[in-house]
């Protein structure tokens, strides 16, 4: 996100913006209700699917991209292409 008064760019982690929609799209099924088992979510297995796919992202990133990626789960939308 660019800050609109000075044009600068916000965020801290600009790289992880260029992968969210891929990422996103590999969690989705993750937060899921209808793949639930015992009414449970398999957000857990998120983290381990994500550290696969990008093996180079650090831990917290993996810990950033399942947060935003659940946000916006939750919220019904889907991410815009950077």
């Amino acid at each position: 996100m660019t800050d609109p008064a000075s044009g600068t760019e916000r965020r801290a982690n600009p790289h992880l913006r260029t992968v969210f929609v891929e990422a996103y799209d590999l969690l989705a099924p993750f937060f899921d209700p209808a793949n639930a088992w015992g009414g449970k979510t398999h957000e857990h297995l998120a983290y381990r699917a994500l550290h696969e796919r990008f093996p180079d992202m650090s831990t917290d990133d993996v810990f950033i991209m399942v947060a935003a990626a659940k946000r916006v789960f939750g919220s019904g939308g889907k991410p815009a292409s950077p």
